[in-house]
């Protein structure tokens, strides 16, 4: 087994390895698949225990439980209780036990002790004399349940937060489809292997909530119903308390329409400005700005670093009549977060107004907009929804200008409507509602953080460059600088074949052999495999 040759697979006997048992049913059924209360223990001792056998692999070296699985023969069985009639959905002629308890250590749990725990426990079964198996196989791992040679049956059962599917397999299939499928000896399929339920650190589409899901499902409704209407007042309501700004226009379309939005009030202005560029998205802004045949000088600065003080007070000293800067909050190509309260602070000693694109800052970090001319924000990033709305922050009034702008992006008709001019989808508007109402803005911005230092701090022991120092990093983008003899495409592949989905395809990320790793989405995805696949590519 390769990378596991130090481990076997036992029936649990010592009190070292029920307890070892314990601790991981909590872990898997309490803190990752909320199917159970959690306790001060931290263990949680199955309701079956006594009539359970259990399967494990451990390291006999470390006394370390790297897996398990529970067999039982004694109905009735859990899934009687939740299935009326339960014999009725299965073979006739065969006798069933239960299989219960899948629970793989994360670290280990894309290798073949899945495979290794259903071996042990098929020829456990067979000396016990069962020749059918029976499971309540978790949603998140179907595809793994599947390829082991399990079929599903009947409804799901299950909490709303927790739901399983009745599935049984036969020693007969088993043993065929081990004897017979090529692919059966190698790595089994990730538990978590397409672009939904992945590990995604990509910039977007990012991961969102089953409640974000469950609204843009429903049947849209018109955007000019009185309900309706309602609602989205509330969605500007929340966004603006979010950012701290008086107002917000909504669009239908991508980050950039906000930009050119942007772009057109600067228009308006009839006077020179100053763009901010780090790196891609600021050298966007500028294309931003010459489709609106702005007037404006450049600074820039090396990738990977961020503005100081001292630059935008020198470049104002020598472009008098400045009247606007514009630039990235953060820079996402590079994982650069700009210091907007130096922004601030700047501009209004200069008397210059401030605009920002803050598409992958809003809803990651905490963005004081006060101050600030206008901001640009995007539904499918950091707000954790449905990518296809963007948004344009401003603290003044805004008025039509229908003779200098394309109508779709006069921001003053948005204002002048009371934010709905024009046809929007409901199912768009309901999903960004539901991700504003279910997020803990600071314990969401303390967990970026701190998964940020985990994952900076284990590629530091790998030896791995990340573009941004630490004193301007962006806690939600990881910009990660591969050494000439490894491919950046390569390893996005490779990571996305095991089920890890990071950004690389871009073309600025593909000619500087960059790769990155974002948090944006509504879950917290630990970076343990990614680090891990990277570490062995990077090695081999």
């Amino acid at each position: 087994m390769g990378l596991l040759d130090t481990f076997i697979f036992k029936v649990a006997e010592q009190p070292w390895e029920i307890e070892a048992v314990h601790a991981l049913n909590y872990k898997t059924f309490v803190e990752e698949i909320p199917q159970h209360d959690p306790n001060h223990d931290k263990k949680l001792v199955d309701k079956f225990h006594e009539e359970n056998t259990y399967i494990i692999c451990v390291n006999e070296s470390t006394h370390e439980l790297a897996g398990m699985i529970a067999y039982r023969d004694q109905r009735p069985f859990s899934l009687d209780s939740k299935l009326e009639n339960l014999d009725s959905f299965l073979p006739a002629d065969r006798t069933p036990c239960e299989i219960r308890l899948l629970a793989v250590e994360e670290k280990y749990r894309y290798t073949r002790i899945s495979q290794g725990l259903i071996a042990q426990l098929v020829q456990l079964a067979i000396d016990r004399e069962s020749d059918l198996f029976v499971i309540s196989g978790t949603i998140r791992q179907i595809k793994l349940y599947k390829y082991l040679g399990f079929e599903p049956f009947g409804p799901l059962v299950g909490s709303e937060e927790a739901q399983y599917q009745p599935m049984f397999a036969t020693v007969d299939a088993y043993y065929n489809l081990k004897n017979h499928s090529r692919s059966f000896a190698k790595e089994p399929p990730e538990l978590l292997n397409d672009d939904t339920a992945a590990f995604n650190f990509l910039p977007g589409p990012v991961d969102f909530s089953k409640q974000v899901q469950e609204v843009y499902k429903d049947k849209p409704c018109s955007h000019r119903g009185n309900l309706f209407v309602k609602d989205f007042q509330q969605v500007r309501e929340l966004l603006c308390e979010l950012g701290n700004a008086d107002q917000v226009e909504i669009m239908m379309g991508p980050g950039t329409l906000a930009n050119d939005a942007i772009a057109g009030q600067l228009s308006l202005l009839g006077q020179p400005g100053l763009i901010l560029i780090s790196g891609e998205f600021g050298r966007r802004l500028v294309k931003n700005a010459n489709g609106a045949k702005l007037f404006f000088q450049m600074l820039e600065i090396p990738e990977g670093q961020n503005f100081q003080r001292a630059d935008l007070e020198r470049a104002l000293k020598e472009n008098p009549g400045t009247e606007w800067i514009w630039g990235t909050h953060c820079e996402t190509s590079t994982g650069v977060l700009n210091d907007l309260e130096m922004y601030k602070q700047v501009c209004n000693e200069q008397g210059v107004k401030l605009c920002m694109d803050c598409i992958s800052s809003i809803g990651t970090v905490p963005v004081d907009l006060s101050g600030v001319y206008l901001a640009s924000a995007t539904s499918g990033k950091g707000l954790a929804s449905i990518a296809g709305l963007s948004m344009v922050f401003h603290n003044h009034d805004l008025s039509p200008a229908p003779d200098y702008l394309p109508c779709v992006l006069d921001l003053g008709i948005y204002q002048e409507s009371d934010g709905i001019p024009y046809t929007i989808q409901s199912n768009l508007v309901y999903a960004l509602l539901a991700a504003l109402k279910m997020h803990d803005w600071e314990k969401r911005f303390e967990n970026i953080r701190e998964w940020s230092k985990s994952i900076r701090r284990k590629l530091a022991v790998i030896d791995v460059p990340i573009l941004a120092p630490d004193a301007c990093a962006m806690p939600a983008v990881v910009t990660i600088v591969l050494p000439e003899i490894h491919s950046s495409e390569s390893i996005g592949d490779m990571l996305k074949e095991h089920g890890v989905l990071i950004s690389y395809r871009s073309a600025y990320l593909l000619e500087r052999n960059w790769i990155q790793a974002c948090m944006m989405g509504a879950e917290h995805k630990p970076a343990e495999k990614f680090i891990r696949l990277l570490k062995k590519h990077l090695a081999s």
